[in-house]
């Protein structure tokens, strides 16, 4: 798990440059899909810090493999969603691990300003990390309070009455004792001309570990009252920057709050399709900028059919408008649905998994070659 590699890493003063949101999940996991978090608009998904790998393929031979050797396999394997190979070994990208960070929130009641913002921010150096999320009516109010001072729980409580829904910025710049007597005043400065609501920006100073493990302390939070073992309806959509605004139209402000009921987290954050590599099996948008927006619900044991629903409404809402998104961690029944996923890859994707496992042994639960 990636818990185990920062622990491990942190022994030596260092620590992969990508991340997920969330640690307790498998390398190899990650790396079948992408492995995207708040550092991707500067590092790219796990798979582009990917030096090199020993995959057991579907013909049972045990391959080492890189960017440079068995080439097709490396790229295959990344993003593959398991269908070429089993990974036993990632040599992954590594730097000097910073001690602390400085996490930034910033609230703003317009999408236009907060998406402006966001994509600015991702075009110039020195941020570590950019993410962004709504603050909904809706929304359980565990959601957001864990990341604010119970101080400023009845302020913000009261701006998102007002607006119905609020656009939360959340940054973070690394830094150690070299860096720690100029990181606020470089902070100011990457932070100058934003449009955030004034009165409304939160700071706070922690550990490294801290900051990147930080959804543990909210599952024992949820596994202590018995809501972590619950069903997830969740849906993860890369949307063209171009279309970012309609999606918002269409989506946040009309179809999530038909339901009401508490549900979950919802990520909205851009990245940049130069920090992926076309070679690997994971699909994005055709665009240079493209938001990964996660709503990522939860629901009870009898309600979950609701989001579910809704889930399949956004993405009807998206193909009537013609916004040509690409699913992340997808799921589809038809081998139609899975070509038109992958789109122009799909040939590559194919031939690939008649070269490495032409048996058609691994993962056949995703129905991708299975079915009709």
């Amino acid at each position: 798990q990636w818990i185990d590699v920062l622990q491990a890493t942190l022994k030596h003063g260092l620590a992969p440059v990508s991340w997920t949101d969330y640690l307790y999940l498998t390398i190899g996991g990650t790396l079948s899909n992408a492995g995207i978090s708040g550092q991707t608009f500067r590092h790219g998904p796990q798979i582009s810090n990917v030096y090199e790998m020993d995959v057991l393929t579907g013909k049972g031979e045990l391959v080492t493999c890189s960017k440079d050797t068995n080439s097709e396999l490396f790229f295959a394997v990344l993003g593959g969603l398991g269908q070429f190979g089993i990974i036993i070994r990632a040599r992954i990208a590594l730097k000097p691990a910073p001690k602390r960070v400085k996490w930034i929130q910033m609230l703003y009641d317009d999408f236009s300003t907060f998406s402006r913002d966001q994509e600015h921010l991702i075009s110039i150096n020195g941020l570590d990390y950019l993410e962004g999320s709504l603050l909904m009516q809706n929304s359980s109010p565990n959601n957001w309070r864990s990341s604010f001072s119970p101080s400023e729980y009845p302020r913000i409580s009261s701006l998102i009455s007002k607006n119905g829904i609020i656009y939360c910025l959340e940054v973070v710049k690394y830094y150690d004792e070299l860096t720690s007597h100029t990181v606020d005043e470089e902070l100011q400065e990457l932070l100058k001309g934003l449009n955030f609501l004034p009165g409304f920006v939160f700071t706070k100073d922690v550990s490294l570990v801290d900051f990147l493990n930080r959804v543990h302390s909210e599952e024992l939070n949820l596994r202590a009252k018995g809501l972590w073992d619950v069903p997830h309806p969740w849906l993860n959509l890369f949307v063209p920057g171009s279309r970012i605004s309609d999606f918002n139209s269409g989506v946040f402000r009309d179809i999530l709050p038909k339901i009401n009921q508490t549900t979950g987290t919802f990520l909205i954050y851009p990245v940049i399709r130069n920090k992926w590599d076309d070679r690997t099996s994971a699909v994005i948008p055709d665009e240079d900028i493209f938001y990964t927006v996660g709503l990522l619900h939860s629901s009870g044991a009898d309600d979950w059919e609701p989001l579910e629903n809704q889930n399949k409404e956004i993405l009807k809402f998206c193909d009537k408008a013609g916004i040509k998104i690409k699913r992340y961690l997808s799921r589809y029944t038809t081998k139609k649905d899975w070509m038109n996923h992958f789109g122009p890859k799909w040939r590559t994707f194919e031939d690939r998994k008649a070269q490495f496992d032409p048996k058609m042994i691994l993962s056949p639960g995703q129905q991708i070659f299975n079915s009709v």
